[in-house]
């Protein structure tokens, strides 16, 4: 498994930040922010189910999604779902220094959410049983995914799924104890270069893949040759309680935002429109 440290290509990535709601760990996110010019956050869903609020309070944190929320049925996917919007908008809000309720979520074709009026921040979200993973960057675009490190993979199969000939033959001639860990690195990269993309499970697998541990990590064509260049980096880090994390961030080459501030973040359609919206009311008042 690829360890914190190890050699990486496109821009650097801080470890993932364990956050609670109102605790002083969205610091550190803020920092990994200003510093990487990308952060990741997780958190546990039973550290996050005390701070949901109820009634009102849900429907407005919710915002448009509250719709999506009641057509939910199962309590398990309810709860999860308010939790991980909860923490998206938490963190989203720590950087840009703005209310979670203040912030709308959107989706894109594929589904891939994004901050309305906010583009030069880019997020992702992932989450599997208890634990859910936020990634945010200004660099460009980011995609994360979580998995469990002792998933049952390689022994179900699903390496003609997941893998291309050349991961394929990698795997097999590694020993047989590291090869279903091995497996879940590359899902999980996978799944992150795939939502960094906006593609998610539309992009075959087997179409794509990463080389081994101990060498800078870019994607590969099927047949091991590279893909992409050093304007993607990916990592993929040990989380507590046997979980697996990875990120891909591209690098648009615009430089490091040292700004964040939501009033230097909105995009400039939106300013004006609110602008001209502004306007327009204060002329309607004075002519009454």
């Amino acid at each position: 498994m690829t360890a914190p440290g190890s050699l990486t290509l496109g821009s650097p990535l801080g470890e993932p930040v364990a956050v609670v709601p109102g605790g002083d760990s969205w610091n550190r996110v803020r920092d990994d922010l200003t510093t990487h010019g990308s952060a990741l956050a997780y958190a546990w869903l039973k550290d996050l189910e005390p701070a949901v609020p109820s009634g009102d309070g849900l429907r407005e944190l919710l915002g448009r999604d509250w719709t999506r929320y009641l057509d939910l049925t199962h309590s398990d996917v309810r709860n999860r779902y308010v939790a991980s919007r909860m923490l998206l908008k938490h963190a989203a809000g720590a950087v840009l220094a703005s209310e979670p309720a203040d912030l709308e979520l959107a989706y894109g074709p594929t589904g891939r959410p994004y901050l309305r009026g906010c583009d030069q921040i880019d997020i992702s979200l992932s989450h599997t049983e208890d634990l859910l993973l936020v990634g945010l960057t200004t660099c460009g675009l980011i995609g994360v995914d979580a998995e469990r490190a002792d998933r049952d993979m390689y022994g179900g199969g699903l390496v003609r799924h997941i893998c291309t000939p050349y991961e394929a033959v990698l795997l097999s001639g590694m020993p047989e104890k590291e090869r279903n860990g091995a497996l879940v690195r590359l899902w999980t990269l996978k799944e992150a270069y795939s939502k960094a993309i906006g593609q998610g499970m539309q992009f075959r697998f087997t179409e794509f893949g990463f080389g081994p541990d101990g060498r800078p990590v870019r994607v590969q064509r099927p047949d091991g040759t590279a893909g992409t260049g050093e304007e993607w980096g990916f990592r993929t880090f040990p989380l507590e309680d046997g979980y697996v994390v990875s990120a891909a961030v591209y690098d648009a080459g615009f430089g490091k935002l040292q700004d964040a501030h939501v009033t230097t973040m909105l995009d400039q359609d939106c300013v004006d429109a609110i602008t001209e919206a502004l306007d327009e009311e204060e002329g309607g008042g004075t002519g009454g």
